[in-house]
């Protein structure tokens, strides 16, 4: 049993591995692209029936603008559109695998400016570029195929019932608490250092970032993280604040710091950098009354 286990746990391994982008990190992946976007896809529809789209005019044009300038940034082709969903108390924004992401308008509460829309934005997608859906499904097979070979071990080598519950509660509570949360805590830091790097090759003050999630770390009283699937904000913010001068970088290489550096207040209309064409193309692209948005974030 032991055998067949590594052997198996070894092909999916050899064979289903890849490379996150701007990491580098070696992901586990046994769902194909198409496969992601399926899901994703089914994922928009449901979305779309249960949820009311928002007819906010100016938000609509700004999370369409910030959005593109952000997926240029990314170098990939993806069929990119943004929807903003109206729902003032959901402060929350994901992006699906097809490219289509979507931002509450909850989340605008602690958006001061371009570049604090661009950091929710820019995490969304990293998700999404970093294909962390796919790598999250893979890992739950590889976890599921774990725990049912070691459920397998316990019925044959424990003949109490009561004593065989608690060990596969415990197997199950484990799993939980040290594969499935871990490994989506991780990701939600990888998507951190994406999204940070987009933002910066997009010509976004990364050092709005930070000031973004010390407001959004005053929303509420956290969960203990060893029981969340996300880091909690202090982490972020630390892990952030590390990742700056490479970020910084990024932002001054790209000359970004010689442009009229403005991020307008969130209800204006205007182009963050003064740039009249790239607030024209995403406006002109993408039709203003047209709500488009990302998708399942903070």
């Amino acid at each position: 049993m032991k055998k067949w286990l590594v052997l198996v746990l070894s092909f999916l391994i050899f064979y289903g591995c890849a490379k996150a982008p701007v990491t580098g990190r070696t992901q586990i992946m046994m769902v194909s692209p198409q496969q992601e976007k399926a899901m994703g896809f089914q994922t928009e529809r449901a979305i779309l029936k249960k949820e009311r789209l928002s007819r906010d005019r100016a938000l609509i044009e700004r999370v369409n603008r910030v959005g593109m300038r952000i997926a240029r940034a990314t170098g990939k082709k993806l069929d990119w559109k943004f929807f903003v969903i109206d729902k003032p108390d959901v402060p929350n924004a994901f992006c699906l695998a097809n490219g289509h992401v979507f931002v509450y308008t909850g989340i605008m509460k602690y958006v001061s400016n371009d570049a604090q829309l661009a950091t929710v934005i820019a995490h969304e997608i990293g998700h999404a570029i970093a294909h962390h859906v796919a790598e999250q499904v893979s890992m739950a097979m590889v976890t599921n195929l774990a725990t049912t070979a070691a459920a397998v071990a316990i019925q044959h080598n424990v003949h109490s019932s009561s004593e065989a519950s608690a060990y596969m509660m415990a197997l199950g509570l484990g799993a939980n608490l040290g594969i499935v949360l871990p490994y989506s805590r991780m990701m939600e830091s990888e998507a951190d250092h994406i999204g940070l790097m987009i933002m910066a090759r997009a010509c976004y003050d990364p050092r709005q970032a930070i000031a973004f999630w010390e407001k959004f770390a005053k929303q509420g009283k956290e969960p203990p993280v060893y029981f969340s699937t996300h880091p909690s904000s202090k982490q972020r913010i630390a892990q952030l604040q590390k990742l700056m001068p490479e970020a910084l970088k990024i932002y001054h290489e790209h000359h970004c710091d010689q442009q009229p550096v403005y991020h307008p207040p969130l209800r204006q209309s205007r182009p963050a950098y003064g740039d009249e064409e790239d607030y024209r193309v995403p406006t002109r692209r993408v039709a203003p009354t047209y709500n488009r948005l990302i998708g399942p974030g903070y």
